[in-house]
């Protein structure tokens, strides 16, 4: 079963409520998200090649991890991970490096929803309503869909 990604942004803000429901426990899904060997192998479109560079999954910490694609093309991004609480909530920073001042903010929490399943709730901040708009106008939707539903079979492959 593939869970949809909802996208809230209303028109004219620089901000958009993301949200996607797990058939795994709140936990697994968490541990998607900190532990890099597994994060490699979801994030992103499946069209794209994953390699973590610099990963330090704590409060205060960072990462940066690359893409690349069938070309050759390389797509980096890097943040920092202003909060880490387990299981709970992670508030970090999200960066294209190929993006001049274009850095959000996001707060994602980790729901249980009881009977093994788990929503996540992303609220994402960006600089202004442009770079939102550019982000979903260059895939945003496509890429989160993807890479969520690799993490479906990634979650369920680990049991």
């Amino acid at each position: 079963m593939s869970n949809p990604v909802v996208i809230d942004a209303a028109p004219g803000t620089s901000y958009a409520d993301i949200t996607r429901e797990f058939d795994a426990p709140a936990e697994a899904v968490f541990r998607a998200h900190a532990d890099p060997e597994l994060f490699v192998q979801w994030i992103g479109p499946r069209s794209l090649e994953n390699e973590v560079t610099h990963w330090d999954f704590r409060s205060g910490g960072g990462y940066r991890f690359v893409q690349t694609d069938a070309e050759g093309n390389v797509y980096a991004f890097r943040g920092v991970f202003h909060t880490v609480r387990e299981n709970e909530l992670i508030i970090q920073t999200f960066e294209y490096e190929g993006w001049a001042d274009a850095v959000s903010m996001d707060s994602i929490r980790f729901e249980d929803l009881g009977g093994g399943r788990s929503r996540i709730v992303d609220h994402s901040v960006f600089p202004s309503k442009e770079v939102l708009d550019d982000m979903i106008a260059e895939g945003m939707e496509k890429g989160m869909n993807e890479g969520y539903a690799k993490l479906d079979e990634l979650l369920a492959a680990e049991g």
